[in-house]
């Protein structure tokens, strides 16, 4: 029997009522399961500023450690009535909250925060949701068996902070340690490396953990449940009369994920293309009525009539410019520049250049460490640096549009009709997306225009594009 692999995020996870409505998603399903859960709503951020401070020596570890105690006892309490079931419970909270509090105790001893420390204090989020789900349902008589990245063999390579699963190990490794009677609750957000040391996934990587699983047991499905009515055409709190987008790509999905949409992690899809695994997107607050995907992720190709499916866009983006006479076309200086930012831990995002100009798309954390540590300074060639912000990356994403003739002047007239001034332009580089930058007080309105040009006038409804 094939498995379902099911992730539930932290805003499933928030308080009672969404513990209840996590209950009822996996009732729906009456076979044992696969479940993949994040930290606890706010818990990730909770957890960087304790190190930040435990770091600093301005921690009051007791404190904090009491804090994280008296929270997960509460919602356990709420939740289970079984006197045994609790005094359990405590003792493994008990037991984890320790490791937690030595790790803190060793950033305070060195005053400094290794990244495998960082990584490990950051994995307890998801280790204690993991706990209390896992009591959760055994106070509903649903058995399961809690296990942990590092006990099924989710093997990655071994980078801090950002790992990548090592999918040739790990899918040796996890079928062995699984029985398809039972149903087990896993931590996401980590694995480890050959080594055995605890790596994470990327910030939001549970989602990607849930799908390298899923990959690795060849499962039927991977469902996200999320606290959102599936992928719309737009952000509804700027397009009130955004629409659902039934069907997409893997592609169409992973591009929308980059370009600013929080629906999934943007490496999700990266694990199912190659075994056609689908992605099942249902909206926890439904829970109650059965299982109905608002929008399923596969590798069936579908063209709507306007082509665009859906505009999504990103404030997190900042734009480094390098000017110099011929930057462009001088050997070295673009592979100089990109060699000295990855030094620094600098993630590119784009690269688009011209005769004088290199523009490097970065994020915005990003684009202020290069400002301050002024990076690329000796690089020969390079005569003025431009940091730009206060930007906004719009994209528009769907299967045809740089094959269909005319999407482009559609789009880009769309925009001039307001007289919003478009800074960047890249067509080409995916077949599935085309962004552009504007200013960010120019965003709203670039996405409503672009909605209404694509699915008002072309009188599009993208829940029919299946």
């Amino acid at each position: 029997m094939a498995y379902n692999v099911i992730k539930f995020g932290g805003s499933n996870l928030k308080d009672k009522d969404g513990i209840k409505k996590v209950f009822k998603a996996i009732c729906n399903y009456e076979k044992p399961l696969v479940i993949v859960v994040s930290a606890f709503y706010g818990m990730t951020n909770y957890l960087i500023e304790s190190l930040e401070l435990s770091a600093q020596g301005k921690l009051d570890i007791d404190h904090f450690i009491q804090n994280i105690n008296n929270q997960k006892l509460a919602i356990i309490v709420e939740n289970i009535s079984n006197e045994n079931l609790i005094f359990e419970f405590k003792q493994e909270l008990d037991k984890r909250l320790n490791m937690l509090k030595g790790f803190l105790l060793e950033i305070k001893n060195l005053n400094d925060v290794p990244n495998s420390i960082y990584d490990e204090i950051l994995s307890y989020g998801e280790r204690l949701s993991s706990l209390v789900l896992s009591f959760v349902l055994k106070q509903a008589d649903i058995q399961n068996v809690e296990a942990f990245p590092e006990e099924i063999g989710l093997i990655t390579d071994g980078e801090f902070k950002n790992a990548t699963v090592d999918f040739e190990l790990s899918e040796h490794e996890i079928p062995k340690n699984f029985e398809s009677s039972k149903t087990y609750i896993i931590p996401g957000f980590y694995g480890v490396s050959k080594e055995g040391k605890t790596t994470l996934l990327g910030r939001g990587g549970s989602d990607y953990s849930a799908a390298s699983i899923a990959a690795c047991l060849n499962a039927e499905s991977l469902d996200l449940w999320k606290d959102v009515k599936g992928f719309l055409s737009a952000d509804p709190k700027i397009v009130f009369d955004a629409v659902n987008i039934e069907s997409l790509t893997y592609a169409e999905a992973a591009e929308l994920a980059y370009f600013g949409s929080q629906i999934l992690h943007p490496r999700t899809p990266e694990p199912l293309v190659e075994k056609k695994i689908p992605i099942r997107i249902f909206d926890i607050n439904d829970s109650i009525n059965g299982l109905h995907p608002l929008t399923i992720i596969n590798g069936k190709e579908t063209v709507c009539d306007g082509i665009i499916k859906s505009v999504s866009y990103s404030d997190n983006f900042g734009i480094l410019k390098l000017h110099g006479s011929g930057v462009g076309i001088k050997p070295g200086i673009l592979a100089k520049s990109t060699v000295e930012l990855d030094k620094a831990g600098i993630n590119i995002k784009s690269v688009i250049t011209s005769q004088t100009t290199i523009n490097i798309l970065l994020s915005q954390d990003d684009l202020l460490k290069v400002k301050k540590a002024n990076l690329l300074k000796d690089i020969h060639g390079i005569n003025q640096f431009e940091f730009i912000s206060n930007i906004s990356l719009i994209a528009a994403v769907g299967e045809g549009l740089t094959s269909r003739y005319g999407v482009a002047g559609r789009l880009f007239t769309a925009v001039a009709r307001k007289g919003i001034n478009i800074q960047i332009i890249s067509f080409g580089a995916s077949s599935v997306a085309v962004y552009f930058i504007v200013n960010q007080v120019d965003r709203n309105e670039t996405v409503r225009e672009i909605h209404e040009e694509f699915f008002v006038k072309q009188d599009c409804c993208c829940d029919a594009c299946v």
